[in-house]
């Protein structure tokens, strides 16, 4: 069975959450929800990060990435932008570009902010534009999701987006999983079509 990967970098995982959400809805659209994580960057050059995480997924290889039949990537905001692990990642990804190891899959994106207007967009987008470098197909998410309509938290066609509060103690609300699970759908249905398939 094909795979989409779902990379992401939580801290306080509410992104875990949703990523645990979405592979639930590529799971439902018939593909296996591959979860992966990146390890944290530290500020000391010595210091190494164990080959395996404490907790979570494990950590994602550069053939976790190329074979994969789709990615949807998530991050929490910082200041705008996506987690600067995510971003070392992927800053070490140019051999996958070089190659066009990525060019034609689908890929989608969510985050989670501690605020209402915490730069949830922002970091959506930054997150889509190494993606649109590797040549991959930016799926947002329709306003046919009812839940985009009703949320009071969070959402947004760019991708579905969490909002866990100043203190990260709110959980995903139902339309946030909605949300989340209708993502992974749409990922696995355009894996799909992408490939040639039904």
């Amino acid at each position: 069975m094909s795979y989409i990967l779902i990379l992401y970098y939580s801290r306080y995982g509410h992104t875990r959450s949703m990523a645990e959400k979405i592979a639930q809805g590529v799971e439902q659209g018939g593909f296996e929800g591959r979860l992966r994580t990146v390890p944290a960057v530290s500020t000391t050059c010595e210091a190494t990060e164990p080959d395996v995480p404490a907790e979570g997924a494990i950590y994602c290889s550069k053939e976790d990435l190329r074979d994969c039949a789709g990615l949807v990537l998530g991050s929490p905001t910082r200041f705008g932008n996506m987690a600067a692990p995510l971003k070392y990642f992927l800053d070490g990804t140019a051999d996958l570009w070089l190659n066009g190891n990525l060019i034609g899959k689908p890929a989608s994106v969510f985050t989670s902010t501690g605020s209402l207007h915490g730069g949830q967009e922002t970091t959506l987008v930054s997150m889509m534009l190494p993606l649109l470098h590797h040549g991959m197909v930016i799926a947002g998410l329709p306003y046919s999701e009812q839940a985009l309509h009703t949320t009071t938290s969070g959402g947004t066609p760019y991708g579905v987006s969490h909002q866990a509060g100043g203190d990260g103690s709110r959980p995903l609300t139902a339309e946030e999983i909605t949300l989340c699970i209708a993502q992974g759908k749409r990922m696995a249905s355009l894996a799909k079509k992408l490939a040639g398939g039904q």
